[in-house]
């Protein structure tokens, strides 16, 4: 009886070489933790990280990023391990993409396109969609002797989805003209937005902001009782999400944002500033910070940087950190130059000494001090309401 051949059609995940320049002004340590992100991005966008090389120069190769000995040195790899694609960590001038191309002959991303690659999977309304493409192709358009050859034509693969990656012929007035058509559709869609938002009437709105994946989405789920998605990867939302709360029969606007990330190219930021409406035009904001991860104040700096961007440093705060589960001790320095544990407690009195905002300490996952959260969010949402409806105040 002849024996029945079993193929595998499902495909493989492409394998992904990481390169950093360690500059000066960069530390080690520092580059580390940017790679390991760059890593997270890889895997959120369906791909391997199978090596990670770094480089300390002064500044990066003006024709390469990284200089020759280190091209060879990778390009071996490469070789010897059948890569798939090549991802730096730092947006590539389209001659640096070409002549790494060229030496390589792979699949080459920077930052810039990955990011780019996860939103284009992760967009659903038409407004993310719509700024996706957007973005998309004014990263295109210095590239286009390189990357593109027919508008209609479309590659699959990491960095190759979404509708604004197609295959873009040689014409900057085509590619010029899609980019206004984008931008007055985008016109429109906040037009609408904004009718949407006057028509919600004139509860108290509060919005959650954060480093991306510090549990936003969980904290949304677990106050509004809705059903948001929680994935384990960056950018898992991408859309803003509005839901009706009430706490002690008041109610208000709950919004959850787009995550926050650090090295975020300007033109992505400027691209995206309308999902980040709700955030500016919050009455309150709960800053989510992931306390678990070994650089949380980073974050909290990133985030606050992209507040000051919105101009929205101004509102009530209500800082949660998030994951104290999870929390791992941190080292410090003594005075003697010893090094010593900080525990959660002491960062907590520390914290809470050297800032005004309210901080609630919680686990969104166990439920732990969820009840003080609440509260903390209803003695501030219910003077603001006393406040712009005294006639109501009765009622709360």
């Amino acid at each position: 009886m002849a024996r029945t051949k079993i193929y595998d059609t499902a495909l493989k995940p492409e394998t992904a070489v990481l390169i950093s320049v360690i500059t000066p002004d960069t530390t080690e340590a520092k580059a580390r933790e940017y790679l390991e992100e760059l890593q997270f991005l890889v895997e959120t966008a369906g791909g391997i990280t199978n090596g990670i090389f770094t480089q300390k120069l002064a500044y990066p190769d003006k024709a390469t990023f990284i200089g020759s000995g280190k091209m060879e040195e990778i390009k071996s790899y490469i070789d010897a391990e059948e890569i798939d694609m090549v991802v730096f960590d730092d947006e590539l001038s389209p001659s640096q993409l070409r002549n790494i191309e060229n030496f390589f002959k792979v699949k080459i991303l920077d930052r810039s396109n990955l990011i780019l690659d996860i939103f284009a999977s992760h967009a659903k309304t038409a407004q993310a969609k719509t700024q996706v493409e957007l973005a998309q192709l004014q990263y295109i358009l210095p590239r286009l002797t390189r990357m593109w050859t027919h508008l209609e034509r479309q590659r699959g693969g990491i960095g190759m989805r979404g509708p604004g990656e197609s295959q873009i012929e040689s014409d900057r007035r085509m590619i010029l003209n899609k980019i206004s058509l984008f931008k007055e559709r985008l016109k429109s869609i906040d037009k609408q937005n904004e009718t949407q938002r006057k028509n919600r009437g004139e509860m108290i709105r509060v919005a959650l902001v954060g480093y991306t994946n510090v549990g936003k989405s969980t904290i949304m789920n677990m106050i509004s009782k809705s059903d948001v998605l929680i994935e384990n990867k960056l950018f898992a939302t991408l859309d803003t999400t509005v839901r009706k709360v009430v706490i002690d029969n008041l109610p208000f606007l709950l919004s959850d944002t787009v995550g926050f990330i650090r090295k975020l190219p300007h033109h992505l930021v400027e691209c995206f500033k309308s999902t980040l409406d709700e955030v500016r035009e919050a009455d309150v904001l709960i800053h989510v910070v992931d306390i678990s991860h070994p650089n949380f104040e980073d974050h909290i700096h990133a985030v606050n940087e992209t507040l000051k961007d919105l101009g929205a440093l101004d509102k009530p705060v209500i800082t949660i950190f998030n994951k104290i589960d999870a929390y791992k001790p941190a080292v410090e320095e003594g005075d003697e130059g010893e090094e010593r544990e900080v525990t959660l407690e002491e960062f907590r009195n520390s914290w809470m000494g050297k800032n005004s905002d309210p901080a609630i300490f919680i686990s969104a996952t166990n439920k732990t001090n969820v009840e003080e959260f609440k509260q903390k969010l209803y003695d501030i949402i219910v003077k603001m309401h006393n406040a712009r409806y005294p006639y109501n105040n009765l009622l709360y």
